[in-house]
C-alpha cells in the first residue's frame, strides 16, 4: 500500500481526450519527465493507486496528454476526471537538486537557525509572484507562511527531509501579529 508520506502532489487529471483513453493532465511539476519513473500515483476513492504510463506528450508547459496502461477507451478514462496525481518521493530523490520544484518539499520538516523547529511544510503556495512554504506549526498553533527564497535556505537534507532556514529578524513576529 502506498502511504501519503511516500508521494507528493504534482497535478490533477482533467477530462478524457479523444477515444483512445488519453487524459488531459494539468501539472505543477514535470518531474515525471525528468526522472526515470514508470508510473504515476492517482488518488482513487481515497486510496493511492499506481498507474503505469503507456505514453504522454506535452501540450504546454503545464499540461500534457497521458495514457495509462489498460485505459483504452474514453469511458474508462472518465473515471479519472478530477483525480489528483502524485509522484513517488523515492523517484524524485534521484533527481539532481537543481531540477526539483518547490512542490517537492511538501512533507519536509522546517527548522530555523535561531528559533529551532518551525513545523512541517504542508503545501507550497505558488499563486502569487512570491512562492511561499505553508508550514503547519502543530499543536493547534496554526500555519506559518515562509517565503521560499534561496537566500533564506541554509541547508536541505533530502535524506532526513529537513529544510534549515535562517529567517530575517521579525518575520516570525509578523506572521504571529497577523493571527491576533
Amino acid at each position: 500500500m502506498i502511504r501519503r508520506d511516500e508521494v507528493y502532489k504534482i497535478g490533477i487529471l482533467n477530462k478524457p481526450h479523444g477515444v483512445r483513453g488519453e487524459l488531459l493532465f494539468t501539472f505543477t511539476d514535470d518531474i515525471f519527465d525528468r526522472v526515470e519513473a514508470e508510473y504515476l500515483v492517482c488518488l482513487m476513492d481515497g486510496i493511492l493507486v499506481p498507474f503505469f504510463l503507456e505514453e504522454y506528450r506535452f501540450r504546454s508547459d503545464s499540461t500534457a496528454l497521458v495514457k495509462f496502461e489498460g485505459v483504452d477507451t474514453a469511458e474508462q478514462a472518465r473515471r479519472f476526471t478530477n483525480v489528483e496525481v502524485y509522484f513517488p518521493i523515492r523517484h524524485a530523490d534521484e533527481a539532481p537538486a537543481d531540477e526539483l520544484t518547490w512542490s517537492y518539499f511538501a512533507g519536509f520538516r522546517m527548522e530555523d537557525t535561531r528559533h529551532g523547529h518551525l513545523g512541517e511544510v504542508t503545501d507550497v503556495d505558488t499563486s502569487t509572484i512570491n512562492t511561499l512554504f505553508v508550514v503547519d506549526r502543530g499543536d493547534g498553533q496554526g500555519e506559518l507562511l515562509v517565503p521560499a527564497q534561496e537566500a533564506f535556505i541554509r541547508d536541505i537534507d533530502r535524506t532526513h527531509r529537513v529544510i534549515t532556514v535562517s529567517l530575517p529578524e521579525g518575520l516570525l513576529d509578523m506572521d504571529n501579529a497577523e493571527e491576533t
